[in-house]
């Protein structure tokens, strides 16, 4: 903590804070409003990294995906008016995925706040329903308490986006700094929930007399480092674990009890037992409409224990036999002892038969084809192989996403980076700018498709200006995939506004200085994947997929788990 005592200016009082945070790097774009902060940032660039993204939007897709690899709130820059407004679609897939971010924004100055001012937008307002915590600043003796308080909600308890506005007056104005002060309370803000033994000895009861329990991990388990906590868990109880698609990573997919993903397209044997357990676990998860289907027949046989750390989220969607307000790896470790040691092994098995149909009509066809276009699932199998499911995988909104969900065994935390309650198109190829930042050492795959990569494809720009080691796939089908599957199945093959006509994806890369290929044959993808990992950089790999291919196990919208299909 520095204790120096001097007059110095808001904007240097910012860059100030947010050295003391111990950032080292924000992603942003300067404007007019905010021009004083870039200013006093200029005489701070030995200590923190600015990286200069081609829109607001990849600023704060950068930021997630740097925040969701360290596990600790990362920040964006933006101006006043447009530039805060595009923030709004970055900071929403923020507060929906639990990803803290601190983002400051530039504002008029405060006599002209409310004359519709050049470029004045109300972003307090805009953003209130997405966020933690705003706040607008107009006096610069405010900032140090704000920014500290600002880190504090952005990482504790649920994590998630927080923004702070400030006019020009305020980061123009001279204050008194006497130095950084962390915030570690907040009066009426309690972010840590201890979990009360009565219910904890309750739940215990309740999983120790179950027949067909069932866990269904989240990314709670990744946020709060409980993997190690789940899997012993799971090893002493003898019960199966399923993850979200938030979740992956939570539990070694090579664990025993391991059983798949539930959901819409989720495996065929977790959507069917989910209807027939009698216990089910969720462990920081929100059970989400994609993971329950019709809630009104989800699961209403079991008895339901949910582990959230934020209160709100219990009883909210479905009524819970025991609801344990919690940090997942406290709540796992002080459930621990009091579950007896337990095998579910006949349960267990219950999932391997379904899970033999699943592997015959589905898995298989859709890695090891031999003739027809080349499949998105092969592309993922191999992709798995060669990096050993050592990867970050950055997959975009789509069915890539989901195939990319399905075909990578992701053996670690943070190894997938996607955007998942917004569902954010364009996401993956700056959240990998973010990810490559957080984990340098580690392999960065985005995995995006054609329409998809469109949204955002000005960020080849400031992948190829930081020269970053990233490796992007683009799967091309001409076609919104997951769009179009919808309306071949369910509107009676009425191809309403889904078909892309697309540029050349690999004269555009190169054109951005980055190498780039195309693949259009299945004998040439094996070997075009090791062309591109040995590659040092970043390389754009472009393969093109069949044209309509379809996604599944699926659960038809509106239908419950266990209507889940393997086919048409």
């Amino acid at each position: 903590m520095s204790a120096e005592n001097k007059s110095i200016s808001g904007a240097e009082a910012v860059i100030k804070c947010l050295v003391e945070e111990g950032i080292d790097v924000i992603y942003g774009y300067p404007g007019g409003a905010i021009m004083p902060i870039y200013d006093a940032l200029w005489h701070y660039k030995d200590k923190i990294n600015h990286v200069l993204t081609r829109h607001e939007q990849g600023a704060t897709h950068a930021a997630e995906g740097w925040a969701r690899i360290k596990g600790k709130a990362s920040v964006c820059f933006a101006t006043s008016g447009p530039g805060a407004t595009n923030l709004v679609t970055g900071i929403a897939d923020a507060a929906m995925d639990s990803t803290p971010m601190v983002c400051i924004t530039g504002q008029v100055p405060m006599h002209l706040l409310g004359t519709d001012a050049f470029q004045e937008t109300d972003v307090v307002g805009i953003t209130m329903p997405i966020t933690k915590w705003n706040y607008q600043i107009t006096k610069a003796s405010e900032i140090p308490e704000i920014i500290a308080k600002a880190f504090f909600v952005a990482n504790t308890g649920k994590p998630g986006p927080v923004l702070i506005d400030i006019t020009k007056n305020a980061q123009f104005e001279m204050m008194d700094w006497s130095g950084y002060h962390p915030c570690s309370n907040i009066r009426g803000y309690q972010p840590k929930q201890v979990p009360q033994q009565e219910l904890l000895e309750k739940a215990a009861s309740i999983i120790n007399s179950s027949k067909k329990p069932l866990i269904i991990a989240g990314q709670g388990v990744i946020i709060s480092k409980a993997k190690e906590a789940l899997e012993q868990f799971s090893s002493k109880s003898g019960i199966p674990v399923c993850t979200t698609m938030q979740g992956l990573g939570a539990i070694n997919p090579e664990h025993e009890n391991y059983v798949g993903i539930p959901g819409m397209h989720g495996n065929y044997s977790v959507n069917k037992k989910m209807n027939e357990c009698d216990v089910m676990i969720g462990i920081g998860m929100r059970f989400d409409d994609r993971v329950t289907g019709n809630v009104s027949t989800f699961a209403k046989q079991a008895q339901i224990i949910h582990i959230e750390i934020d209160p709100i989220e219990i009883d909210k969607v479905v009524k819970t036999a025991v609801g344990i307000c919690a940090d997942a790896n406290e709540a796992l470790n002080a459930l621990l002892p009091l579950i007896n040691e337990n095998k579910h092994t006949a349960w267990i098995d219950t999932f391997k038969e379904l899970d033999k149909q699943e592997d015959e009509k589905v898995i298989q066809p859709a890695i090891h084809q031999a003739t027809g276009g080349i499949k998105m699932g092969e592309i993922m199998h191999l992709i798995d192989e060669k990096t050993k499911g050592d990867a970050i995988i950055v997959p975009d909104v789509g069915q890539h996403q989901m195939y990319a969900m399905r075909y990578y065994h992701y053996r670690k935390p943070n190894s997938w980076v996607s955007s998942g309650g917004l569902g954010t198109m364009g996401f993956a190829l700056p959240a990998a700018i973010g990810a490559q930042m957080a984990a340098p050492d580690r392999t960065v795959v985005a995995i995006i498709g054609d329409g998809c990569f469109q949204m955002t494809i000005q960020e080849l720009g400031t992948i190829w200006q930081n020269n970053l080691n990233i490796k992007i796939v683009i799967f091309n089908n001409n076609y919104l995939g997951m769009v179009r599957q919808w309306q071949q199945l369910f509107f009676d093959n009425r191809y309403s506004q889904v078909e892309l006509k697309n540029p050349d994806f690999v004269a555009i890369s190169k054109g951005f200085r980055i190498e780039a290929a195309k693949v259009e044959k299945r004998e040439e993808l094996s070997a075009a994947l090791d062309k591109m990992f040995a590659h040092n950089g970043p390389y754009v790999l472009e393969v093109v997929v069949e044209k309509e291919e379809n996604l599944f196990p699926m659960v038809p919208s509106g239908k419950a788990c266990s209507d889940v299909i393997l086919e048409p």
